[in-house]
């Protein structure tokens, strides 16, 4: 099975969203047709936004949408799964429009393909990350600390085509993430690869072995990632 990346650049959510409802239409199309293309993955850094997922509660933003507003950031309530995050430059944010059948694939071992792939791509940084009971994402949880998430998971599926996707927390402003409970948690915190490591960890570094990695965890050929402008 084969995919097709883009690379969108910097984008705005609302233009971004745009594009995931226009191929994910196409995808859910293309059921009926006998071949081996499975969809794409879309690779993007936001502008600053904050989405509330379909089940999110509109207590978990703590300020006012005119003090988001003001701080240059945008609030969108979306039909994924999960609650309140944030999306802003220096996070890898991947958007995989795929048909799982194609691939073979249920939602559960999907959602967990995806954090797998999250968890290899930090331990090549050193970092030992994993999973929590009862909560979706990566998480770093070491003894004696709160556990503090590197990469947010929401998505949604129809007729088994996917989309929505995971934000990877990779020189992420971590401050703006203070303006929320995120993900509806309160005693949890959110970390990045840089703060992490102390280092500066180059985007396109990050997004060659997310893709990488997603291919091996999908078992799908992942080609032409190609940069397009919105």
């Amino acid at each position: 099975m084969r995919a097709e990346c883009r690379d969108l650049g910097l984008t705005d959510y609302g233009a971004c969203w745009d594009v995931q409802r226009r191929l994910f239409g196409e995808v859910l199309a293309r059921k009926a047709v006998r071949d081996d293309f499975a969809g794409y993955l879309l690779l993007t850094e936001h502008r600053p936004v904050y989405t509330l997922g379909k089940s999110g509660r509109e207590e978990n933003l703590l300020v006012g949408r005119e003090r988001l507003e003001a701080e240059g950031a945008a609030l969108y309530r979306i039909d994924r799964g999960g609650d309140i995050t944030f999306h802003g430059p220096g996070q890898l944010v991947v958007y995989p429009i795929l048909d799982l059948e194609r691939l073979g694939f249920g939602l559960k071992d999907y959602i967990a393909a995806l954090e797998e792939t999250v968890i290899r791509a930090a331990a090549r940084y050193g970092i030992a990350a994993g999973r929590i009971a009862g909560a979706s994402g990566v998480w770093i949880d070491e003894k004696g600390v709160r556990p503090r998430k590197i990469c947010a998971i929401g998505v949604r599926a129809s007729r088994y085509v996917t989309m929505h996707g995971f934000a990877f927390n990779v020189t992420t402003e971590l401050d703006r993430f203070a303006r929320i409970n995120p993900c509806g948690f309160v005693d949890r915190g959110v970390t990045s690869l840089a703060a992490e490591t102390g280092c500066d960890i180059p985007m396109e570094e990050v997004k060659t072995s997310i893709v990488a990695l997603l291919s091996e965890e999908l078992k799908v050929e992942i080609y032409n990632n190609q940069i397009v402008c919105l």
